[in-house]
């Protein structure tokens, strides 16, 4: 049976020049920083990290450049689901290769109302198809973002057919029923909810942690509500994750990919920091300084390090 990477895992930003290209040296020292200030993990490639504006070989490079750097890739769960089997396979072949604690793939995403069946059909022919033992799915369901779900009765489906390769999932539906139920009805599923939000209900069901976008800023708070609970400092746990639940909505308030890349802007001092890829348009600095005085006052939360390679 899989072990689980137990605690907060960052699905981490992607620092971009100007120019629109990956800037490599904060790529690295995010990571590392993430890693440092309490992250078990780190999930490249997810929906923070704006993985569907970045190009397949520039995050087998960015894979690279992690490995070369010193990364761990025990601690990656890199995202590789796009919407064709062929470049998925490729770039989820690629991570087991390095030696990945596991791939996170989306459903295909471009057509809609896939019937179970064919969905079940995907997953079944990425499996042959990276032809890895090693190989270790964590399905990812965010329907309200890609526009294609993954119904728990697929999950099970999948776990039944392919218990070695799909081990689990991270949930970032929302929807708190859809994670109670892949957390009480898929046996020995690994469920991740995407965010700190019911963190302490999923703990109570077996959840190992959580996959959070507000690890980016708030990481070592939200390892500390997990650690608390681990410990039997039930109490404690719940003060400090009413604290995180707080912090997490106020972030939501605002447009949170942009959000969190000003403030890394404005508390690194690196401008850089605030690029964002289009579609998204990155936040004004007189309103990342709204949002920074905001968690500042109400949260606590002052600037972090943000640390570079």
């Amino acid at each position: 049976m899989t072990e689980p990477l137990r605690g907060v895992i960052a699905p981490n930003l992607t620092p971009f020049e100007q120019s629109g290209e990956v800037a490599y040296d904060l790529y690295v020292g995010h990571v590392k920083r993430l890693l440092e200030q309490g992250c078990v993990g780190v999930a490249p490639f997810g929906t923070t990290g704006e993985a569907l504006s970045v190009g397949m070989g520039e995050r087998i490079v960015m894979l690279e450049t992690l490995l070369s750097e010193g990364v761990d890739p025990a601690r990656m769960i890199p995202g590789t689901g796009l919407t064709n089997l062929a470049d998925t396979t490729r770039l989820t072949r690629r991570a087991v290769e390095m030696g990945c604690a596991g791939a996170m793939v989306l459903p295909p995403f471009y057509f809609k109302d896939a019937p179970d069946d064919g969905l079940f059909a995907y997953f079944a022919r990425l499996i042959d198809a990276v032809g890895h033992d090693v190989l270790r799915i964590y399905l990812y369901h965010i329907p309200q973002v890609s526009g294609v779900g993954i119904p728990v009765e697929v999950v099970q489906r999948l776990r039944e057919a392919f218990p070695d390769q799909i081990v689990g999932i991270k949930d970032s539906s929302g929807d708190w029923e859809n994670t109670r139920r892949l957390l009480t009805e898929v046996d020995g599923l690994i469920v991740y909810p995407g965010s700190e939000l019911p963190l302490l209900e999923a703990l109570e069901l077996g959840a190992p942690g959580c996959i959070s976008a507000t690890a980016n800023i708030n990481a070592a708070a939200i390892a500390a509500v997990i650690q608390a609970w681990e410990e039997g400092r039930r109490g404690e746990a719940q003060e400090l994750h009413e604290k995180a639940r707080a912090l997490r909505l106020t972030v939501q308030g605002y447009a949170p990919i942009p959000a969190q890349k000003r403030l890394l802007a404005l508390w690194s001092g690196d401008e850089r920091w605030a690029a964002v890829q289009p579609p998204l348009l990155p936040m004004s600095p007189e309103k990342g300084r709204e949002l920074a005085d905001v968690l500042a006052r109400e949260h606590e939360l002052g600037a972090v390090p943000v640390g570079a390679a």
